[in-house]
C-alpha cells in the first residue's frame, strides 16, 4: 500500500486477516508472531509461518484417508492426475481436487471427491469433514472455519473392469 507521498504503509487488520487463495504464488501465514530478546522464552523467539500448499497437502491426505473415498478432483484434473502417475517417476497429486483460503488465524477448505458406489454419500461426507479439520488444526494450529465437500462423481465396480482392459467393441 502506499499513499500519495509515496511512503509505504503498514496493512490494516483486516487486509492482514484477508484469506488467500491458491493458485496466486505461494502464500504462507503467521501462525504464531514471536518476540525478541534473551529475556524472552526460547519456544518465543521468532513467529512460524505456514504456507497454503501445507494446508492444502494435509487436507488431501486427510480427505483420501476415509473409505469411500475413491479419487478426488473434477473430471479433467483426475485425466490429467491419472496420466501424471503413469509418467516414470510422476508422483500422486495429494493436493488434487483441495482448495483453500488462509487468513492469519483462520483457513477454509473445498473437496471436491469421488466417491465409492454404494457408500452413504453424506456418512462419507461428514467424515471427511471430520478428519480434515482435526488433521489442520492438530499439525498446522490454524482454525477450519468450514470444510465445503463437493461430490462430483461416484466410482462404479464395472469402471475398474473397462481400465483393465475388459470387454472390447472391436477383435
Amino acid at each position: 500500500m502506499s499513499t500519495s507521498t509515496g511512503t509505504q504503509t503498514a496493512p490494516t487488520a483486516k487486509e492482514a486477516s484477508a484469506p488467500q487463495r491458491t493458485g496466486q504464488p505461494a502464500q504462507t501465514t503467521a501462525v504464531s508472531g514471536g518476540a525478541t530478546g534473551a529475556d524472552q522464552p526460547a519456544a518465543n523467539r521468532g513467529k512460524t509461518s505456514i504456507a497454503d500448499v501445507v494446508v492444502v497437502k494435509v487436507s488431501g491426505m486427510a480427505a483420501r484417508e476415509i473409505p469411500g473415498v475413491y479419487d478426488m478432483g473434477g473430471g479433467l484434473s483426475r485425466t490429467i492426475g491419472a496420466v501424471r502417475d503413469r509418467v516414470p517417476g510422476g508422483r500422486p497429486n495429494v493436493g488434487r481436487g483441495v482448495k483453500v483460503e488462509v487468513g492469519e488465524r483462520q483457513t477454509a477448505i473445498d473437496l471436491d471427491l469421488v466417491v465409492e458406489y454404494g457408500v452413504a454419500i453424506t456418512d462419507v461426507a461428514r467424515d471427511v469433514r471430520e478428519n480434515v479439520i482435526a488433521a489442520v488444526e492438530r499439525i498446522t494450529g490454524l482454525e477450519v472455519v468450514e470444510v465445503n465437500v463437493t461430490i462430483n462423481d461416484v466410482h462404479l465396480p464395472e469402471d475398474d473392469a473397462e481400465e483393465q482392459g475388459g470387454d472390447t467393441r472391436v477383435e
